[in-house]
């Protein structure tokens, strides 16, 4: 139980970045504006279990694909950083809104997959599997889908707190911490590779 308390700082904070709650938050409210209330709600509950089933089949599917095509946590972790890095640099020098557009429907897509859970979240969920464990990875994932819930419950809030621009500003700093944990993984795998 203590190894689990003292992994959860390691595993929520790449997984809260990775999810970046500052940029999915202007297209939640963008695309729910003219909602009703009862129709919002149903968007948000679709969001979250879309999101949640998604990861824990990707960890379940992941690590089976992985032993198929023998690659390596190793090899993982440097293609996972390596993708993490160009995701974080595409969030540096583009506009959020920009470049998360929403489609034609809002609740499974692109809400839950690719708002939500995306590339980086799920390559940050396979690395922390390899580092930290199952348990302390998934309750750091549900422990961020429960902020992501109660950030869209309180949306019109929340903006009005930080503003358009601070919430901008903070997901520039998401997308340089983000930057961070992707040169860390690949450190980590080029470690496991030469040891």
């Amino acid at each position: 139980m203590l190894e689990i308390l003292k992994a959860l700082p390691n595993t929520f904070i790449p997984l809260f970045v990775a999810m970046d709650i500052f940029v999915v938050l202007p297209i939640f409210i963008s695309v729910t504006n003219n909602m009703t209330e009862s129709k919002r709600s149903a968007v948000v509950r679709q969001s979250i279990v879309t999101a949640l089933a998604v990861s824990m089949v990707f960890v379940v599917i992941g690590r089976a694909v992985f032993r198929i095509l023998g690659i390596t946590v190793d090899d993982f972790k440097i293609a996972g950083g390596l993708i993490l890095l160009v995701i974080a640099i595409l969030d540096l020098i583009r506009h959020g809104e920009d470049k998360r557009k929403p489609y034609e429907t809002i609740g499974v897509v692109p809400l839950g997959v690719p708002l939500i859970v995306g590339p980086a979240v799920l390559t940050t969920l396979i690395v922390l599997i390899s580092n930290y464990g199952l348990i302390p990875t998934t309750i750091s994932l549900i422990l961020n889908l429960l902020i992501v819930w109660i950030s869209f419950v309180k949306a019109q809030e929340i903006i009005k707190l930080f503003g358009k621009n601070g919430i901008a500003a903070i997901s520039k700093v998401m997308a340089l911490l983000l930057a961070a944990i992707a040169v860390m993984m690949v450190r980590l795998g080029l470690e496991g590779i030469i040891k």
